[in-house]
């Protein structure tokens, strides 16, 4: 008598296999993960280094800004300082007309070119209180030396002010990287007429 033999039934290949395959996924996602995660690091880094770089757009316009002798000089155009004396409400740095009179620096040392332009927050060049020409006026800081009384603006249909008050200036540099990024940085600065 020939003893019982039991027909071998294999489920721990089947259950290998498919943990096998779980595994081989697992390990394709979590490569593909870290690499993502690097090309986000990378392209982080690049967006940096293109913010930094469109800052000397703002810093060169600042310094204009800053050390012109004249303020009635700001009273119209000045097209070789990438300066404008007006700025429409509906413009966005996307409006073409917006980018009109800037000016591009020279590249620096990674070929990184900056544009920017200089606006003035008024309806029309010419004086801020002039008739018709609204600006942007912020009163003064307190204790600053100016030629007007305090309580007295340029206008007298405009609000009394502590002291003579300051213009608006929205500075807009804007840079273009050779690796498809784009960067735009906005200052307001204010200054008196």
């Amino acid at each position: 008598m020939m003893p019982f033999r039991r027909l071998q039934r294999g489920i721990a290949l089947p259950i290998m296999l498919i943990m096998l395959t779980v595994m081989l996924v697992s390990s394709i996602y979590l490569l593909k993960s870290s690499t993502s995660t690097t090309l986000t690091t990378s392209n982080l880094a690049y967006e940096a280094a293109l913010s930094k770089a469109a800052d000397l757009g703002v810093h060169t316009a600042f310094a204009y800004l800053r050390d012109i002798p004249n303020n009635a000089l700001l009273e119209s155009n000045q097209a070789a300082a990438g300066y404008v004396a007006t700025m429409a409400p509906t413009w966005t740095v996307s409006t073409p007309a917006f980018w009109l009179g800037s000016v591009t620096l020279p590249p620096d040392a990674s070929g990184n070119r900056v544009e920017y332009v200089i606006h003035r927050l008024c309806d029309f060049a010419g004086p801020y209180n002039a008739v018709n020409n609204r600006c942007q006026l912020t009163s003064a800081r307190p204790n600053s030396k100016t030629s007007q009384p305090y309580g007295r603006s340029g206008r007298s249909d405009s609000p009394n002010y502590l002291d003579q008050p300051q213009l608006h200036y929205v500075v807009t540099a804007r840079i273009a990287g050779a690796r498809g990024g784009n960067v735009v940085t906005q200052a307001v600065i204010m200054k008196g007429p």
